[in-house]
């Protein structure tokens, strides 16, 4: 036995008998952190790392922005055949992805009043010409798939989810051109199209789908007339929305929030919110603006965004729709949604000098940098387009083929869920309807950021990273702080449920 000076020994056992101080909190385990990646990660649950952080994430709750609507996709007429065409067991597991709470939990959706480009062909609800009193009015068009698919959603949903309603065209009779694609709404129909609107809203209604919004048209600049459309100036949408819809729907049970434009983030978009915003009888008339990507799906148009919020603060502004368009979807091929650098369709007709707004992008990228962009700049809910669609992209009666989260291949009765669902579903799941997005701290030159408290008092971020290489960071918020990595090609989602009393 080695030998111990006497005052050695004293010091030793003198601290033996002092009580150890209590181990710190491991607050890292108190976040729930989900990533999904190019390298095969699907909201796959990530550790907190020991090794020290190069980039940091404050999370702070006391200062708030807008008030989230909610995150979801559309129900259109091709999605609802697609489905259709599925096993019984194919298609709850796919409503269940969308909608049970442990899947994407959808909170706020789309659908189109008469028919659209995805539909199997065009329809309307009358198609008796002069039928100003609506005898024939009837949506039994949609009682054959495309009702039932919601009602089998809302089945399943647990919290439930809101739902948009646009046209993208009056029956043809009431219609200039008497066509389905472009043309305007006769003004001796404004009145008798003002009261079509109600009774769908009354329609739906009855059969447990109740509309929580209707825009007043979708793209009424129109699409070159290569599907259903019809077109407005903002004069003209403003003389029919404050003159018949309105009054109509102010003298009826209905009253869903009203959006207009509909269309592309771009000029246009501020164009039509100064008209409506700076005049005092329209902007009482309506309750936001409605927003689309394609004028790009790479720039989110920031300024412009802010220039519309700063007109009417109070007022919503909702991105309705978004896909990746021009290409065939690629079955059960992960990588292509991670590598293939895609344009989208406005890269062929764009001018030169606007060739910059449709670059050849990643189209996981697109999903992921345009939601955070868009939230961090005051818009409240991000619509997806079509749920399902099958390999081909449709079915599309114009041949407007697009990508949709989910891909589907009735003839083997199989389901493919891209890495575009796993994208939506770090925002829709996890970031709820009445969530405000709180203000976010960050160092890191390398990825996008945003940030919210949902109402029950959890925080939640979504950090993305598009470089390839890690990102080592610590992420902070006033009750906890965790340090982890952040993989390249990648998104996570970061949760801190409040502590319990």
């Amino acid at each position: 036995m080695r030998y111990l000076p006497p005052f050695l020994l004293l010091i030793l056992l003198s601290g033996a008998c002092q009580e150890k101080a209590p181990p710190k909190p491991d607050t890292a385990h108190r976040f729930t952190v989900l990533e999904t990646s190019a390298q095969g990660h699907k909201l796959d649950t990530v550790r907190p790392v020991d090794s020290a952080a190069t980039d940091t994430f404050v999370l702070q709750p006391e200062q708030t922005f807008q008030t989230i609507a909610g995150f979801g996709g559309a129900f259109t007429e091709a999605s609802a055949h697609v489905l259709g065409q599925l096993s019984a067991r194919q298609r709850q597991r796919v409503l269940r992805a969308y909608f049970s709470d442990t899947g994407a939990a959808y909170s706020l959706t789309r659908t189109h009043i008469n028919s659209c480009d995805f539909s199997l062909g065009h329809y309307s609800y009358d198609t008796v010409p002069g039928d100003t009193s609506l005898q024939h009015f009837s949506i039994a068009e949609d009682t054959a798939d495309l009702i039932p698919m919601i009602q089998a959603a809302q089945d399943i949903s647990g919290a439930g989810f809101r739902i948009i309603a646009s046209p993208w065209t009056a029956p043809p009779w009431m219609k200039t051109n008497e066509d389905w694609e472009g043309g305007a709404l006769k003004p001796a129909y404004y009145r008798t199209w003002a009261r079509y609107l109600k009774r769908y809203l009354e329609a739906y209604d009855s059969l447990g789908v109740p509309i929580w919004a209707l825009t007043v048209e979708n793209e009424p600049l129109g699409n070159n007339e290569s599907w259903e459309s019809m077109h407005y100036t903002p004069a003209s949408m403003g003389r029919f929305l404050t003159q018949h819809l309105r009054p109509v729907l102010d003298s009826s049970a209905y009253d869903p929030e009203i959006l207009f434009f509909d269309q592309n983030r771009d000029e246009e978009m501020l164009q039509w919110a100064r008209h409506f915003y700076q005049n005092d009888s329209l902007q009482q008339a309506v309750d936001g603006i409605a927003i689309h990507w394609y004028a790009s799906t790479f720039k989110w148009f920031p300024e412009r965004l802010q220039q519309v919020h700063a007109l009417a603060p109070e007022k919503h502004i909702i991105q309705t729709e978004a896909c990746v368009d021009a290409e065939v979807p690629h079955w059960r091929d992960d990588a292509w949604y991670w590598r293939k650098e895609a344009t989208d369709w406005g890269y062929q007709w764009a001018r030169p000098e606007n060739k910059d707004l449709h670059p050849p992008y990643v189209p996981a990228y697109r999903y992921a940098r345009d939601i955070i962009g868009c939230l961090n700049n005051q818009v409240q809910g991000w619509v997806d387009w079509n749920l399902i669609l099958n390999r081909q992209g449709g079915p599309n009666h114009a041949q407007n083929w697009c990508v949709a989260p989910v891909i589907a291949d009735p003839r083997r009765d199989a389901v493919y869920f891209t890495p575009l669902y796993y994208i939506m579903t770090h925002f829709s799941r996890f970031i709820r309807p009445g969530a405000k997005r709180i203000a976010l701290q960050t160092s890191s030159p390398r990825t996008q950021s945003t940030a919210a408290i949902n109402p029950d008092g959890s925080l939640v971020a979504v950090l993305f990273n598009p470089s390839e290489e890690t990102v080592n960071y610590r992420v902070k918020t006033p009750q906890a702080a965790g340090n982890f990595h952040l993989a390249p090609r990648a998104l996570q989602t970061i949760v801190l449920k409040p502590e319990k009393s």
